[in-house]
């Protein structure tokens, strides 16, 4: 199963599917041009004359303020799009114009097709109850109501009957890992289980937008951990679209499918965590993201290529060697007819159970390594470097379906990490380290292949 480290994946990389025709899906939210100014008269700043002048010297100049400079962007549906930047950035004046708890100067906010800076104040209400939920920093929570009762206050207001409400809470409250501690109030919450019973309220809801405005900046550092985990294996279950506002680029990273890098109520640029870190667009984002280490942010999509040597369950040993021979490899994965993943079969088991007679390697899985497991496509170099050091084998990458869908060779990392370094700021500290790595590759001997 050896390949060339040319062979790369990049193409394999998870992209919103296209509709029929070839066009792109709709996004789900789409912001065009949007402003907001603070100040007297705020409209004289988007005249001709001043529309180009800096932040600051429209401030000095003007005594107004602008929070958001012509931002625009799009969100897909499923997406976590994160906002990050520093404070004063505009991240957070951005997030309350999309539900308008701050009404924009100019400029529209198309949300699943409806306008909502056009919307009538009642129109807006109902809008925010059945589309959007919002988690906060701080979780609001109300202290004389126990955490059953917090969680489902969304779906009071909604008029839903208490039975009904309490039903469907308990169900968000175990699924966010609160459950037990319905009877519980606040002062017996630790912050990052407070926290939880903000998330479950969202979720209770079930709308199909979440805005997060930085809701895990007030948490110890494990506990922010647990929470970023514990908000990927929902998103993975829920498939919400969320927009996630960040002043933590560690946690763009690790969150975001795309991130928009804000600077002074711009948008400076936006991209997947890959495109931020290694093709920053200019140098205030060159130098947001010059100290982050590439291991983290690239992932098996950027390595991965098709499986050489596939077999199906139903098929024998004697088709696993011949399929393994024209690879010019050392082992096949398993798969069944829908191409799920089964595990990973060697040369010398498929020789051994073809002396033994068996007819089909699924009637026969003792002789598949069933323990050898795949990664997804957004796995972090981190986790597969050590993985591949330790192996003889490629990784085998499935998609959330358990389809197989690629594979990672040793070599093919070692090669992406000395290409990509080129292109960080810490270039020539880390190059030493990369070569290290892309010759114990290099020189690891393969596994020889067992006579027939």
């Amino acid at each position: 199963m050896a390949t060339t480290a040319s062979q790369n994946g990049a193409d394999l990389e998870t992209q919103p599917r296209p509709q029929s025709g070839g066009q792109s899906p709709a996004p789900i939210i789409k912001v065009d041009s949007v402003w907001k100014v603070f100040g007297k008269n705020p409209e004289r700043v988007l005249a001709p004359e001043n529309i180009a002048k800096s932040k600051a010297e429209i401030q000095s100049q003007m005594g107004a303020v602008i929070g958001l400079h012509d931002v625009s962007f799009e969100v897909q549906r499923g997406e976590t799009f994160v906002i990050m930047g520093l404070s004063g950035s505009g991240k957070s004046t951005m997030v309350r114009c999309l539900i308008r708890l701050i009404d924009p100067t100019a400029g529209s906010i198309v949300i699943d097709g409806n306008d909502i800076t056009a919307m009538a104040d009642k129109e807006l209400m109902e809008f925010r109850r059945g589309k959007i939920a919002m988690v906060f920093q701080h979780y609001g929570l109300m202290p004389h109501r126990n955490v059953l009762d917090n969680a489902s206050w969304g779906l009071e207001v909604q008029g839903v009957p208490e039975a009904e409400r309490h039903q469907r809470t308990r169900q968000i409250l175990s699924m966010v890992g609160l459950g037990g501690w319905e009877a519980s109030f606040p002062r017996q919450l630790s912050g990052g289980m407070q926290q939880r019973v903000g998330l479950a309220r969202a979720l209770v809801v079930n709308t199909d937008i979440l805005l997060m405005d930085e809701p895990f900046s007030g948490l110890d550092p494990l506990i922010r951990r647990q929470m970023q985990d514990e908000l990927l294996r929902l998103q993975e279950e829920l498939q919400k679209t969320i927009v996630f506002i960040t002043h933590d680029l560690n946690e763009a990273l690790k969150l975001g499918d795309r991130i928009a890098i804000m600077h002074d109520g711009r948008v400076a640029q936006i991209g997947s965590p890959e495109d931020i870190v290694l093709r920053p667009e200019d140098e205030y984002v060159g130098d947001f993201t010059q100290d982050v280490r590439l291991e983290s942010v690239l992932t098996a999509s950027k390595v991965m290529v098709p499986p050489k040597a596939t077999v199906m369950g139903h098929q024998g040993p004697r088709a696993a060697l011949h399929t393994i021979g024209e690879s010019d490899g050392d082992a096949a994965w398993i798969v069944d007819r829908r191409e799920r993943y089964l595990g990973l079969l060697t040369i010398t088991n498929a020789q051994k159970a073809l002396r033994a007679g068996v007819r089909r390697m699924d009637e026969a899985m003792n002789y598949v390594d069933r323990e050898y497991e795949a990664v997804s496509p957004t796995t972090s170099f981190d986790l597969l470097i050590p993985r591949a050091m330790s192996s003889d084998y490629p990784i085998p990458v499935t998609d959330a379906d358990n389809l197989l869908v690629g594979e990672v060779h040793r070599s093919a990392l070692a090669e992406a990490l000395a290409e990509t370094s080129t292109t960080d700021p810490d270039y020539e500290a880390n190059a030493a380290a990369n070569a290290a790595l892309a010759a114990e590759a290099a020189t690891e001997t393969e596994p020889e292949q067992a006579e027939s």
